[in-house]
């Protein structure tokens, strides 16, 4: 007879924005990879990016799922009576994917009014591929030494760590969006009777700016003249993509503002003949909408590593293209086993990603195999480290 462990309650820190479905399919990754390996676990998710629809989208989800919003004041308490409950309550705090250790201030917090252990989950390090275990400032380090386990995403940021020393169990754990399960397929359904799209005839394409607008910084140089050059390569692969397959293509946007370039930086140059088979997504999209659409899309061609990770977790393959402002995010979808679909934006052309491209079309069944190994391994290494947490709250695991 199974036996029945004692229910135990985890705080898990996760969900960075609420305008990126890439942000939102790490928070949902992480929900279900905790559902997964440790089912007797109820888990709180703090987070500051449930507006926009996400709070439902993940209720619908996990029905199961609890909430808590607050943060801490100047000398480290909880600023709302649910989070100090929480703090009270939770036996342990996991930190969620991310390009970095997001919530430094919130781990600081829960180990000196707690005392309790704390986790962190597939981050990386910034700067960890130029400087290595300089990139890891005091402060990380007295963060990192008091975590009872530090997983990176990425093989540069673990051997950061382990140059710097850290001293706590270090390992690999794959971005959770690797695991992500969402689905809205009445949503999805709506939208391709909608715009005529047929299932696996339809190419999905994702842009991305080299920095982001901001009210402070609405761009540099840089990034818009490099916009022009990034862009024109995607859209001479939109154009192969539809002369020589007949198929449609959607261009779709990973952050919100990416809706305001849709037009500019990909449709407003393509010949004319070219515009009929091409759609635009109309409005922003939860992430749940979007896994369903990536799932019926033919391929993916991405600026945008996530959206990329979202089709993979549905067995769409696509190619990634990096950027060199998107640091270690490149080696998210090397690592899982997808380099042959790895291309940097500056050291090819559109001609070579259509070539590519048009090779997974043509091999399409192979090209599904391949990216649905792919997730199986990122998600192996996502459920060895599960099984840490897991002997953490239940010692007598097997």
């Amino acid at each position: 007879m199974a036996r029945t462990r004692e229910p135990k309650k985890l705080l898990l820190r996760a969900g960075w924005r609420s305008d990126s479905i890439g942000n939102t399919a790490q928070v949902a990754g992480m929900v279900r990879l905790v559902r997964m390996h440790a089912p007797e676990a109820e888990v709180v998710l703090w987070s500051n990016s449930l507006d926009r629809g996400v709070k439902p989208m993940l209720l619908r989800a996990y029905p199961r799922l609890r909430f808590v919003e607050g943060d801490v004041d100047v000398s480290g308490q909880p600023d709302s009576p649910a989070l100090a409950e929480a703090f009270r309550e939770c036996e342990f705090l996991l930190h969620g994917s991310g390009p970095d250790v997001m919530a430094r201030d919130h781990l600081r917090a829960w180990r000196a009014a707690t005392r309790k252990p704390y986790g962190i989950f597939g981050v990386s390090i910034p700067g960890a591929e130029t400087q290595g275990a300089e990139a890891l400032d005091q402060e990380l380090r007295q963060i990192l030494d008091g975590a009872v386990f530090v997983f990176a995403r990425e093989s540069v940021s673990l051997e950061a760590l382990r140059q710097a020393g850290i001293m706590t169990r270090i390992g690999s754990a794959p971005d959770a969006a690797f695991s992500l399960k969402l689905a809205n397929r009445e949503a999805a359904l709506e939208f391709l009777k909608r715009y005529e799209l047929v299932p696996k005839q339809f190419l999905a394409v994702v842009p991305r700016l080299r920095q982001e607008p901001s009210a402070e910084e609405p761009g540099t140089d840089v990034s818009l003249e490099s916009a022009a050059a990034d862009h024109e390569k995607l859209r001479r692969v939109i154009v192969r993509w539809v002369r020589e397959t007949g198929y449609k293509v959607v261009l779709c946007a990973e952050k919100k503002h990416q809706m305001d370039l849709l037009y500019p930086l990909l449709y407003r140059a393509l010949p004319e003949e070219i515009k009929s088979q091409v759609v635009r997504q109309p409005l922003y999209w939860l992430t749940d909408t979007a896994s369903s659409v990536y799932r019926r899309a033919a391929a993916m061609v991405t600026l945008e590593c996530h959206s990329g990770i979202i089709a993979a977790a549905n067995d769409t393959p696509g190619i990634y293209l990096h950027q060199p402002e998107a640091g270690l995010t490149g080696r998210l979808w090397q690592e899982a086993g997808l380099g042959r679909w790895y291309f940097e934006i500056e050291q090819t052309g559109g001609t070579e990603i259509a070539d590519r491209l048009l090779e997974i079309h043509e091999n399409s069944n192979a090209s599904q195999v391949d990216v649905h190994e792919a997730v199986i391994y990122a998600r192996k290494l996502q459920s060895d480290a599960m099984t840490v947490l897991r002997q953490l709250l239940w010692p007598d695991s097997v």
